[in-house]
């Protein structure tokens, strides 16, 4: 490696790991902030939340290391160029597309490290770090209780209004559902008031409910009085609840049972989890059209007229070949019968609605490992000749231009992805969409920098401007008239 190389490579590699670090640390900083919820209040030591911090890193690295490459590249080059030792290159005759070869196979190198992060790191780390946040959620289910939502504890979901008191103990409009062992949800309670009363050496938390009404479903033996659905209602002053926290309380923070997202897998996975997802949205698919085809009824009408009889019968209308009660039934029969139709195809509406998101997300996340890799390229590129361009190093501009960039880029890819799960956009092009866009950026802005052009070339702009004045006679050339 030549000494020129070197020094550009090293003063590069230096502000590259001290960006990256500065920007991991603020991202981790946020992620805190965010799940600061469920760390906060549960007894957690030193060494689980770090385990948790730890396991949520990885994912954090496709938003901070294309922001790095962009950063580092204006700040580097724009460094060269404040300082006049891209000048001093050039007057050596060095170029700048010389001057960059050193980091181009520092960045390619970069990426496939990141295409290798992005497939096996990234998802060992969502795997770990789900499971971690599933177990600590259910470590303290009296923490657990969410005020406006229902929360599943044992047999029971509890939703309150809100919480006060010192350790949140006081609950105000008080919700349960309990859950049956035989399944279904037939018992309501509803409270005023309520009072978690418990201790950490005991695994019975006891919920003190105040003035109010305990309803229970009644099925009875009859299937005609079923239908008027009858329940038995109760009123009380107060109405202890003991929940078994047993179970809870032994959680396993090491437990790896859960293993369902898109963001666990690697390429093959996916690949297989996506054949498997299209060919069952595809039998589902067929099935329903032959049930809607059966339900239309189509295929029992020849079985009741004969081809020639037909035609006349349907001249007149079929109604009239009936009295008015059978024209009635069978109308209402039809309605029924289109209505009905009508509720299962909005069901099954929904039904593959969901299957089309979910076959989307593992094909964006598919289609992510890849872009990472390639933004990282495509990002030097745009930041390397900017700052050549802009001839600014340090921080300040560099900081500026980088995170509206960075942000153009981040926020596309947001909004392309969010209409790629309802099928709006293809996965694929909402995937590599942020890409696309900054690619032809990247050659403009190298393209410049090469041929030692500013960044705009205000004399396209004002050239036509000034000839039209000309014409008009609005303009008059001051070289001329002297």
């Amino acid at each position: 490696m030549k000494i020129l190389d070197r020094y550009i490579l090293t003063s590069f590699l230096k502000t590259f790991f001290s960006v990256f670090i500065i920007l991991m640390f603020i991202f981790v900083l946020q992620t805190i902030w965010l799940y600061i919820g469920e760390l906060a209040g549960k007894d957690l030591d030193a060494e689980v939340i770090l385990k948790f911090l730890l396991y949520f890193s990885p994912k954090l690295v496709p938003l901070v290391l294309p922001l790095t490459i962009l950063l580092t590249s204006i700040m580097t080059f724009g460094s060269f160029a404040e300082n006049y030792e891209f000048a001093a290159m050039k007057s050596s005759g060095i170029s700048l597309g010389r001057a960059m070869r050193s980091l181009t196979v520092f960045i390619v190198f970069i990426s496939f490290v990141a295409f290798f992060f992005a497939n096996n790191v990234i998802p060992a780390a969502e795997f770990k770090s789900i499971n971690l946040r599933k177990n600590i959620a259910q470590l303290k289910p009296a923490m657990a209780i969410s005020e406006g939502i229902f929360n599943d504890i044992g047999t029971f979901n509890i939703k309150v209004e809100d919480k006060t008191g010192e350790n949140d103990q006081y609950l105000t409009d008080v919700i349960i559902h309990q859950k049956k062992q035989t399944g279904g949800n037939t018992t309501v309670i509803k409270a005023k008031e309520g009072e978690l009363v418990g201790s950490t050496e005991s695994d019975v938390l006891s919920l003190i409910l105040k003035e109010g009404n305990y309803y229970d479903e009644i099925k009875p033996s009859d299937y005609e009085k079923r239908k008027n659905k009858p329940f038995m209602k109760s009123y009380f002053d107060e109405y202890v609840i003991n929940i078994d926290l047993s179970d809870f309380n032994n959680v396993n923070l090491e437990d790896e049972s859960y293993s369902s997202t898109h963001g666990m897998l690697k390429i093959s996975e996916l690949d297989e989890s996506i054949d498997s997802f299209s060919v069952a949205y595809n039998s589902k698919m067929a099935e329903f059209k032959e049930s809607m085809y059966n339900r239309t009824g189509i295929q029992t009408i020849r079985l009741n007229y004969k081809p020639k009889d037909t035609l006349i019968a349907f001249e007149e209308g079929v109604l009239s070949h009936y009295n008015v009660y059978d024209g009635a039934q069978i109308t209402n029969l039809a309605l029924g019968s289109v209505n009905s139709s009508l509720a299962h195809l909005g069901m099954k509406k929904q039904e593959f609605k969901r299957s089309v998101q979910q076959v989307n997300k593992f094909e964006i996340a598919l289609h992510e490992k890849y872009a990472l890799s390639i933004a990282c390229i495509v990002l030097f590129f745009v930041g390397a000749p900017l700052g050549a361009i802009i001839r600014k190093g340090g921080i300040g501009l560099p900081i500026v231009v980088a995170i509206l960039l960075f942000l153009t880029y981040h926020f596309i890819g947001i909004f392309a992805k969010n209409s790629a799960e309802d099928g709006s956009v293809p996965a694929f092009i909402a995937t590599w969409l942020s890409t696309f866009i900054m690619l032809p950026l990247g050659i403009y802005l190298t393209y410049r920098a090469t041929t030692d052009q500013g960044l705009f070339v205000f004399d396209n702009i004002t050239e036509p401007i000034k000839k039209l004045f000309k014409k008009a006679g609005l303009f008059k050339d001051k070289s001329k008239t002297e």
